[in-house]
């Protein structure tokens, strides 16, 4: 591959699959956009969920191979579930209540034990998850770090 081709597949967009509200939200901020950074121990992805307003409403599930499915629901406001009269919406520009799913892929395969998850309040879920490395192994069976309980000779 030469680097005009390695720089084209570092910024393509991941394939993302959207069900649920997610599908059906065609105007007003995106649920679903996702952002994905790579280093090189870790990939940081960033996926917006507009309208979602408690953590508690999400699950995000993480293969090894790379695969990230998020799930969640998006609950009705306050204002329109404790309100005496019934409100029409004229504009609807936000998704509406109900669950959703969002998947994509991720660059390569990841430890999914090792992530770090965060749900910020402006509806960004923010995710640091280390990529999966297969350890090097010496002639003798030990992985080459390793100094049999004492320090290297210089």
């Amino acid at each position: 591959m030469n680097s005009e081709e390695c720089a084209k597949s570092q910024h393509t967009k991941p394939t993302v699959t959207l069900t649920g509200t997610a599908e059906k939200c065609a105007i007003g901020p995106s649920l679903g956009v996702v952002d994905i950074g790579n280093s090189e121990n870790a990939y940081l992805f960033r996926v917006a969920l507009p309208g979602v307003r408690n953590k508690c409403n999400i699950k995000c599930d993480i293969q090894r191979e790379g695969r990230v499915r998020i799930e969640g629901v998006i609950t009705e406001s306050d204002v329109l579930k404790n309100s005496p009269k019934d409100y029409e919406m004229k504009v609807q520009q936000l998704s509406p209540p109900g669950p959703f799913t969002v998947s994509f892929n991720l660059p390569g395969p990841v430890d999914p034990r090792l992530c770090s998850r965060r749900f910020r309040s402006d509806g960004i879920l923010e995710v640091i998850v280390l990529k999966y490395r297969i350890p090097i192994v010496s002639a003798e069976g030990l992985p080459e770090n390793w100094c049999n309980g004492s320090f290297p000779a210089p």
